[in-house]
Parts: C-alpha cells; structure tokens; sequence
C-alpha cells in the first residue's frame, strides 16, 4: 500500500506513533476552552493567557492563540460606544432657554446637535439646525467624522438665511464629539 501511495515507510511509522502519543496541551486545551466559555466567548488569547497565569499555568501567549485557533475559538469584538466629552477647556455659555423649547416667531430660538449614526456599515455624523417655531431644520451638515468644520459650514449657511440685527438665541448641549 505504500509502494502505491508512494510515501516512505518511516513517514507512515512517524505518523502511527505520532497518534499513539498523548496530547501535550490537552489539559490546557480543556482550562482554555473553559475560559473561554465561562466568559461567554469575550475573552481572547491575551486575557485568555492571564487566566491561565492566575491559575498556575505557565504558558506563551502566542501558544494560546495557536491552540485557540486549532480549537476555534474566536473571541466576540467589543464594540466600542460612543462618547461625548465637553473636555476642561473652553467657556461654558449660560442656559438662555432654561429648557424652555418654544418659540413665538420665527427665528427667535435654535437649536443644535451633533448626532452619530450608522449606515451601510459606515458611521455619519449629522449636524443640524432646528428652528423652535416651526420645528423646521434651518441648515445642515453631514459628514463621515467629526470635526469643527462640520459645525461652522452648517452655522455659516444658517446664518446667510436670517437678516442682520435679528435677535436669535442658539442653544446646543455644549457636547464635544470625540
């Protein structure tokens, strides 16, 4: 069967001896697997690793990932969540409206935010202008990450829009996108 196959017969002696041989890392396939699934599949090689140094094991890294993958055992990525930070500099503005969110004429009272959101995978960054008398939008930019230009080219055309000396008040959370 050999002659057929044409492999040498130390190959196939090599092979035969190989699988009567007891898995080296059985016992820490077994702690591996555990983790992971005590975990609910959230933890990867490097914390992985860390817990089995906690619980005596003496082992590399990138051996945990081998033997992870020969498992496969893919960890869960974290999504990261969004978060507004208003930072430690700056000037904070008085509340003119004291959440008071109507308005009697036109123009009188805007307000603005910087919203994230998703869309075919990509995240877009929508800011607009809302008028508190007819809860129309005034003006509005939409851009594929935050910046300061998004919001001065959004208040730039909502401004050509009103006639000078008009009394307005815009109102925002004073929120900084990150």
């Amino acid at each position: 069967m050999l002659q057929l196959a044409q492999i040498p017969r130390s190959t196939y002696y090599y092979h035969t001896k190989q699988q009567e041989k007891p898995d080296k890392y059985g016992e820490i396939k077994e702690q591996i697997t555990a983790i992971y699934h005590e975990n609910k599949g959230r933890y990867g090689y490097r914390r992985i690793t860390d817990e089995l140094h906690i619980r005596g094991y003496v082992i590399n890294h990138k051996t945990v990932q081998r033997l992870m993958k020969q498992l496969g055992l893919i960890c869960m990525v974290r999504i990261k969540k969004y978060r507004s930070y208003k930072g430690t500099v700056g000037k904070i503005a008085p509340n003119l409206l004291e959440r008071n969110f109507e308005a009697d004429k036109p123009n009188q009272k805007w307000v603005t935010d910087v919203t994230e959101f998703s869309l075919f995978g990509r995240k877009l960054y929508l800011s607009p202008i809302l008028d508190l008398y007819s809860r129309d939008i005034v003006s509005y930019t939409i851009y594929d990450h935050p910046v300061l230009s998004m919001v001065t080219e959004m208040a730039e055309k909502a401004f050509e829009q009103i006639p000078s000396g008009t009394n307005l008040i815009l109102h925002s959370d004073q929120g900084w996108q990150v």
